[in-house]
């Protein structure tokens, strides 16, 4: 029984994805639920099982095509063993018409981009098969391809730079990075962006967790108590407090949530996303650490769902991970409010009339000024200060 392979229900949020990888070629049999095919969206990687058991029979969307909702990508065949394909079926190749056999489309068309010789490269796909991670690598190897006018099929292959030359690599942007860049300058357009800062003593929460932490980690079964979760509680104590950060804009009206939906910032090697902690109010401590482990480990793997990264009413972002010392976070629309954690460095402060080391770390709140205030905009900032130095005061909800 022939079954058409069709592209995910994307939600109306998304108007259509790309084709990133097929991991199953033509003629390939297939167990069921096994992984066909990653379609990329700006927001998250979908992937695509096999429904039954079978053989993939034809390619209709080959790597780097953009599909519509719902459009059919390939063909199917349930129970099938697998079988040689004809060149008809597969991918089509350029102009010629002949399908370079042992060659990913996407490869093929990276590979004439860069002007590869690919009879040259030693495939490390199925059966092979050359990938387009080989031909990226082989571009790697020989150093950046020339480009501009006057750079020839010969020229675009030397092995190596000439000394003083002046050379570029010319990729494409992938959906994620180019939405992330959209979404950046349509918050940069669109908002009285503004931000304000701030500097907190770490050192309770610090001896908290050191004191705490065998514990904690004994009774949430190996959760490990965080700077995060901290941050989190807090945020949600100074957001009821100062209910505008925690609002949006929607034309003309002021949308104020009655939820908290932390988005947490994590990087990946596709590009930042922000999946969102629901509810952070009724969550405990391990509770909240294990939502933003499962979101990291599941961004890092690429299996976040649209649904993970939906809605969110204040975001917080940490770049003190890669040691940033003061940045000014970019506000994640249509929030109006976003918080960006620091690096912690030991500084001298006066404590008592005295000069000590501290742990500290800057805090910067980023807002949107048609609505917040920098009143209302300092005040949070001060309540997330007071809050983190008496992390008691968070339990306390005073």
């Amino acid at each position: 029984m022939t079954i058409e392979i069709k592209a995910p229900a994307f939600p109306e949020s998304i108007s259509e994805g790309q084709v990133a990888t097929w991991h199953k070629q033509p003629g390939d049999a297939v167990a069921r639920d096994e992984l066909l095919v990653d379609i990329e969206t700006d927001k998250v990687v979908l992937e695509i099982v096999a429904p039954e058991a079978g053989a993939l029979v034809a390619i209709l969307k080959n790597e780097g095509d953009i599909v519509l909702s719902e459009e059919v990508i390939a063909t199917f065949e349930a129970g099938a063993a697998a079988a040689p394909v004809a060149a008809s079926t597969a991918a089509v190749a350029e102009d010629d018409g002949e399908e370079q056999l042992g060659l990913a489309p996407a490869a093929r068309k990276l590979a004439d981009e860069a002007g590869i010789d690919t009879s040259t490269l030693t495939g490390s796909g199925r059966d092979g098969r050359v990938t387009k991670a080989d031909v990226v690598a082989a571009i790697d190897n020989r150093g950046p391809s020339l480009t501009g006018p006057s750079a020839s099929a010969s020229e675009a292959t030397v092995s190596e730079p000439v000394p003083g030359e002046r050379v570029e690599r010319r990729v494409p942007m992938t959906r994620l990075r180019a939405r992330i860049a959209e979404r950046m300058v349509e918050a940069q357009r669109n908002a009285a962006m503004l931000t304000t800062f701030n500097e907190v003593d770490m050192t309770a929460v610090m001896a908290m967790r050191k004191q705490h932490q065998e514990k904690f980690v004994a009774r949430h079964n190996g959760t490990k108590l965080g700077f995060m979760s901290f941050f989190v509680r807090a945020a949600v104590e100074a957001l009821k407090r100062y209910p505008a950060v925690n609002a949006s804009i929607d034309g003309t009206d002021v949308v104020y949530h009655g939820y908290y939906d932390i988005g947490v910032a994590v990087s990946t090697e596709r590009g930042l996303v922000v999946p969102v902690v629901r509810d952070a109010d009724a969550l405990g401590m391990a509770q909240i650490e294990d939502a933003i482990s499962a979101y990291g480990k599941k961004a890092r793997d690429g299996k976040l769902a649209i649904e993970d990264m939906t809605g969110g009413t204040f975001t917080i972002s940490n770049g003190g991970i890669f040691g940033s010392m003061l940045s000014t976070p970019i506000l994640n629309p249509p929030q109006t409010g976003i918080l960006g954690m620091h690096n912690i460095i030991q500084r001298p402060v006066v404590m008592d009339g005295e000069i000590v080391a501290r742990p500290m770390m800057y805090l910067a709140l980023s807002y949107d000024h048609r609505l917040i205030d920098g009143r209302e905009a300092v005040q949070f900032l001060v309540t997330m200060k007071q809050l983190i130095e008496d992390p008691a005061l968070i339990l306390l909800e005073i």
